[in-house]
């Protein structure tokens, strides 16, 4: 089999080329390896230059394959298999060798990381040469888009893909839609007023002809790829006839049951049995709590079904299965505030006057259940001295080790509104400062001017007992200042904890169906983390706002617009491109085991009941080789992973020390010795 094979080695700067001779890995590949036609290094491969290098010799040379020693795939591959395809080669006969970070980057040892390198490089030619021809393949792209989450950034993604035409189906768990940017008073740094912000994009999303809202509603599986999805939702029963309800708030008004709102009020508000979760709520319509509500408990009552004047309470309702076809899924389902309890030392749920930042950031706003006093418990007492505790869950081995991003500025911005509105003294404990954005550092300098204490350490404990009669009827938080190198006891009368980000509770259940993955932390995970932190590794499904990580409100929202952008582009197009490098299944020897099904990790795999075989989705797989592998039969063909390629590449690897290894290798090729 005598092929044409090009070799360019990359310099990537001084990146490769520090540690790797990159002259003599070219010219040792060229001289000692079987049909290597071309064999060059250059600085910079990625530039125009290098490839104009790779097109000028694939029409010169007639060369049938290339190698490309370089970076990671995942930042230019493409960019060679462009080249490749420009100058007529097929893309796919193409293989790159990472040099830079498996090699360059992890070794000072020159001479080594020069052996290796050639070991690769040759490694690469013998792979290549058995590469086979692949075509990629197109599918139809429905143009509606599913959105899971109605908070500023799934409504921001919203948006901007209604304003295209396209439908848009929102589904978000609770009443209405909004989510935490809903329960706060200002936004930092500009202190603007959060729902004269939010509000109007909350109507515009309910009365856009493109969005559907489907709120009260959660996802219950998802299937099919890219282009064509199918998904279940469960519309959960309100009890209330959305088609004639007015929202006119009667409903509420007579209903005899208070229940403490644990949700949006964070426990610190009280609300109906049927109820609104704000008075700006979008949809404007009740729902009602089944836990809580009379008639349900004890099947007495129907107050709100006498009074409600078009009679839209309907007590009969039951859940709905609402099943759609869209074409793309992005996923804002957002964050959820650490359980502060989990930290006993500093006291909440134990003392009083310990506040969550939830809680506080009800308490400032106008329309909270203090109508924007900040109190004590008693709801009567205005603080005259609070502590503002940093970091509570985040930046702790104990419970999140990351930093939760917004906690800093919440904090800041709690220090000015204690200032400003009643002057109190506010001491704010913390470990770094991090104001890491746009005018973010300005507003920690206006804060320090408006006469905030900061000190930094992190605090040990908040405790209620006292040690001098200036600590009586006082809340003690102890600390190390460790600018002075002192211990502190400092008293106050209310702490404020600045809890964590913390996934969603349910986050990493939402991402099995979705088909995708979690970090450790339990955050959904993007395609990568620099060039491509809107999509996921399922072509289809995108990240907004904080479901990816901790994220402010600017982030949340740049990321929802940028999803839409992704979309509307695959809209555009009509069709989108499926990677070809997939896994076939030859199905007339096909078992039926079912093996491959139950270890896919991307669900790409089915099980033809009829005919007792399965066969692969090729627009799910994404060609890793789970199946090829588990496949006792042997029967599943991995794209551009064939034994004959694995093992060519083997023997290019092991070339210099050949002789010791390579009848076992050649025999096991051949099936005649056992794993």
């Amino acid at each position: 089999m005598s092929r044409r094979v090009g070799v360019y080695v990359c310099h990537c700067g001084s990146n490769i080329a520090g540690t790797i001779d990159c002259e003599a890995v070219a010219r040792a590949v060229g001289e000692r390896v079987a049909d290597v036609a071309v064999s060059r290094d250059y600085k910079f491969m990625c530039s125009s230059l290098g490839q104009s290098m790779i097109q000028e010799d694939i029409e010169k040379e007639k060369l049938d394959r290339v190698v490309v020693a370089a970076c990671s795939p995942h930042l230019h591959e493409k960019t060679f298999r462009r080249a490749c395809s420009n100058a007529g080669l097929n893309p796919y006969l193409m293989q790159m060798v990472n040099v830079r970070e498996h090699i360059s980057w992890v070794t000072k040892d020159q001479v080594e990381a020069t052996r290796k390198a050639t070991a690769m490089v040759t490694g690469a030619v013998e792979r290549v040469k058995r590469q086979e021809a692949l075509e990629p393949q197109y599918v139809p792209v429905n143009p509606a888009t599913l959105v899971v989450g109605g908070g500023i950034a799934g409504l921001q993604t919203a948006i901007e893909i209604a304003e295209f035409g396209h439908p848009v189906y929102v589904v978000e768990r609770e009443p209405s839609i909004g989510g935490h940017m809903a329960q706060f008073d200002k936004t930092f740094p500009t202190l603007d007023c959060s729902a004269c912000i939010l509000t109007p994009r909350m109507s515009e999303a309910g009365q856009h002809d493109c969005i559907h809202l489907l709120t009260w509603s959660e996802l219950e599986s998802v299937s099919g790829s890219v282009g064509n999805f199918k998904v279940r939702v469960r519309k959960k029963a309100r009890y209330v006839n959305s088609e004639i309800c007015t929202g006119c708030g009667v409903c509420e008004e007579k209903c005899p049951i208070k229940v403490v709102d644990d949700v949006f009020e964070a426990g610190l508000g009280i609300r109906k049995a049927i109820y609104m979760p704000f008075p700006q709520a979008v949809p404007k319509m009740p729902v009602i709590d089944t836990a809580h509500c009379i008639w349900f408990v004890r099947g007495k009552c129907r107050a709100c079904e006498i009074f409600c004047p078009t009679k839209a309470i309907a007590f009969d309702q039951k859940d709905e299965i609402v099943e759609l076809e869209v074409g793309n899924i992005v996923l804002a389902t957002g964050y959820d505030l650490f359980d502060c309890r989990r930290l006993p030392q500093y006291g909440y749920g134990r003392l009083d006057n310990v506040f969550t930042s939830l809680e506080f950031e009800r308490m400032c706003n106008a329309a909270g259940p203090t109508g924007g006093r900040i109190v004590l418990r008693d709801r009567e007492t205005e603080p005259r001295s609070v502590a503002v505790i940093h970091c509570v869950g985040s930046r702790d081995k104990r419970t999140n080790e990351y930093c939760s991003a917004t906690c800093c500025m919440a904090a800041l911005k709690f220090g000015h509104l204690v200032r400003e509105r009643i002057g109190a003294e506010v001491y704010s404990f913390y470990i770094d400062i991090r104001t890491f954005s746009k005018d973010y550092d300005e507003f920690y300098q206006r804060v320090m001017d408006e006469g905030v204490h900061f000190v930094r350490g992190r605090v040990a404990e908040v405790t209620d007992v006292p040690r001098s009669p200036a600590e009586e009827g006082k809340l003690v938080v102890q600390c190390e200042d460790t600018l002075l190198g002192v211990q502190r006891r400092i008293p106050v009368d209310m702490v404020i904890l600045m809890g964590a980000l913390e996934p969603r509770a349910d986050a990493r259940d939402l991402a099995l169906e979705a088909g995708i993955s979690c970090s450790m932390n339990g955050w959904f995970t993007e395609r990568h983390p620099k060039l491509d932190p809107v999509a996921t590794m399922t072509d289809g499904v995108f990240l907004a706002g904080a479901c990816q990580g901790p994220k402010d409100i600017p982030s949340s929202v740049a990321q929802g617009a940028a999803a839409a952008a992704r979309i509307l582009g695959m809209i555009t197009r009509g069709r989108v491109e499926i990677e070809p490098v997939v896994a076939t299944i030859d199905e007339e020897r096909c078992s039926g085991c079912r093996i491959c099904n139950a270890l896919c990790p991307f669900h790409a795999i089915e099980f033809d009941e009829a005919r007792h075989v399965s066969h692969v989705q090729a627009s799910l797989c994404k060609g890793c080789g789970t199946c090829v592998a588990a496949c006792p039969a042997q029967v599943i063909r991995g794209a551009h992973f064939m034994n004959e390629q694995i093992f060519a590449e083997i023997e290019g690897l092991l070339a210099d020390a050949w002789s010791d290894v390579s009848e076992p290798v050649a025999a096991f090729a051949a099936g005649g010795v056992d794993d």
